[in-house]
């Protein structure tokens, strides 16, 4: 035997418990003697066996009775050998009816009672280790039906969130879609062909320009939500928004430690768009030490967080824009030629408003309509005298100005029409004009009074148009109303 077995061995006639003992020891055998079956059962309490040989006749409880009474303890794991003087077919069953396992009968051979003591051990060893293998795979199999459980689980949640997702991408393609676009000027007409164009090309960087307010972010989530990366991230930064000490792990991450306060991973902006879109909004005020990496990445696809020691590779199409002259800040030095040349892969032009006049009174109804709606309200009507103010006025601020400025009138009036009280416009600045014109009508602009040849009627009117035009800011109903005529007039002079 590999291990020490303990038996328990039970007789009442102590030369047979004896002699049982002496053959068991010369075995390598523990032997645990017993010469009555209460003996027996405290013993049993006490120590753990792996064997039991029980004489059938004994006083008080035979063994027959003390073999039912191991049972009733739990006591049966352990297999159980009778040994009797009688040899009778029924004590042989009704000792296997009992519970025993094998039967032994006197005088007792030494041979044939080893082998069947280590015959009986070796199988219950082995019935143990298959109990104790079988559990193994029980807790396996729980282990795995667990697994799998949650992985049907994780993928019925990830269904789920992919038809959610699914669903706001087509919610989120069809806000920010060309559906979406009010205006039929030519010019932003012009600015919608070339986003429908951008739609089929997912990994051309693009370069949107525009000033402040004219919509350069509704331009590129269009060409995100229109394109085949839809349902992938879009994440919008604002480059001029970033502190410059930060700018870094913003873009591109930081490993737990990399600087004071990183008390954990981090990933930057490029990792949250991958499959996606990053929109840098301001590249024009990127740091300059930082343009290099996005360089790096923008041409290889790779990063390396603040850090780390390993690059990571990502894949993201890069939109950007600027008010900024991004031309005179490259000739400058103050923005890398190269990166420009990266990211103005295609360069898209979002005309400001004053270029698409014609579009103001449909957004400014659009825009009554949105308030409205989450106001409650039902969308008033524009008064002719309110829409006149309205498209005459130059907007600097663009459409975000006049989203503003619908929103006021809207909240002002009540849900009442709105007339050009309701509009809160800034004042033109006439004074500055007024004195230009008196000084070239007078000849009195400059150092040295104009004499009578320079004086042409012609030049003068264009001196005044000019003047009116700088004055109004480009606003020509503005600029004709400085200058005491009809608009048409001035547009034909221009």
């Amino acid at each position: 035997m590999t291990e020490t077995s303990r038996v328990l061995v039970v007789d009442d006639v102590i030369e047979n418990l004896n002699l049982l003992t002496a053959i068991l020891e010369r075995e390598g055998m523990e032997v645990v003697g017993a010469p009555s079956a209460e003996v027996a059962l405290k013993l049993v309490e006490r120590l753990p066996l792996d064997l039991a040989i029980l004489d059938v006749n004994m006083p008080g409880i035979d063994g027959l009775h003390l073999c039912k009474l191991l049972a009733a303890r739990g006591s049966m794991r352990m297999p159980i050998i009778f040994v009797s003087g009688r040899e009778d077919a029924d004590t042989v069953v009704a000792a296997f009816d009992a519970g025993a396992v094998d039967y032994l009968t006197k005088p007792i051979q030494e041979r044939e009672v080893v082998a069947r003591v280590t015959a009986h051990l070796r199988l219950s060893r082995l019935q143990r280790e298959l109990e104790q293998h079988n559990r193994a795979l029980e807790d396996t199999n729980h282990r795995l039906q667990e697994q799998i459980e949650r992985r049907e689980r994780a993928e019925a949640e990830l269904r789920t969130a992919d038809e959610r997702l699914s669903s706001i991408s087509a919610a989120e393609a069809e806000r920010w879609g060309l559906a979406e676009f009010v205006g039929a000027a030519p010019a932003w007409q012009a600015t919608c062909e070339e986003v429908r164009r951008l739609h089929a090309f997912a990994r051309t960087n693009v370069l949107i320009r525009g000033e402040s307010g004219s919509g350069k972010e509704l331009v590129a989530r269009a060409i995100h939500y229109g394109g085949a990366r839809a349902g992938q991230p879009f994440i919008a930064v604002n480059c001029s928004a970033i502190p410059a000490e930060l700018a870094e792990s913003t873009l591109f991450g930081h490993v737990r430690g990399a600087f004071t306060g990183a008390t954990s991973d981090r990933k930057g902006c490029f990792e949250q768009a991958h499959r996606g879109t990053l929109f840098l909004d301001e590249i024009a005020d990127l740091p300059l030490p930082l343009q290099a990496k996005l360089l790096r990445t923008l041409e290889d696809g790779l990063l390396t967080p603040v850090g780390a020691t390993h690059e990571r590779r990502v894949d993201v199409r890069v939109l950007c824009a600027t008010h900024a002259d991004l031309d005179a800040r490259t000739a400058s030095g103050a923005f890398r030629q190269d990166l420009f040349f990266r990211l103005a892969q295609y360069a898209v032009h979002v005309p400001p408003l004053r270029e698409r006049r014609e579009d103001i009174p449909v957004l400014a109804m659009h825009f009554l309509r949105v308030f409205a709606a989450e106001m409650k309200l039902r969308p008033p009507p524009i008064e002719p005298d309110a829409l006149e103010v309205l498209v005459d006025y130059p907007f600097p601020g663009n459409v975000r100005e006049l989203r503003n400025i619908a929103e006021r009138a809207l909240i002002v009036s009540g849900g009442a029409p709105i007339h050009r009280r309701h509009f809160a416009l800034p004042e033109p600045r006439m004074a500055p004009m007024r004195i230009a014109l008196t000084e070239i009508v007078d000849g009195t602009r400059g150092s040295q009074p104009a004499s009578p040849d320079s004086f042409n009627v012609e030049q003068v009117k264009s001196q005044l148009i000019d003047r009116a035009l700088e004055a109004s800011q480009g606003n020509v109903s503005a600029a004709a109303r400085l200058l005491g005529v009809h608009r048409s007039w001035l547009y034909r002079r221009r």
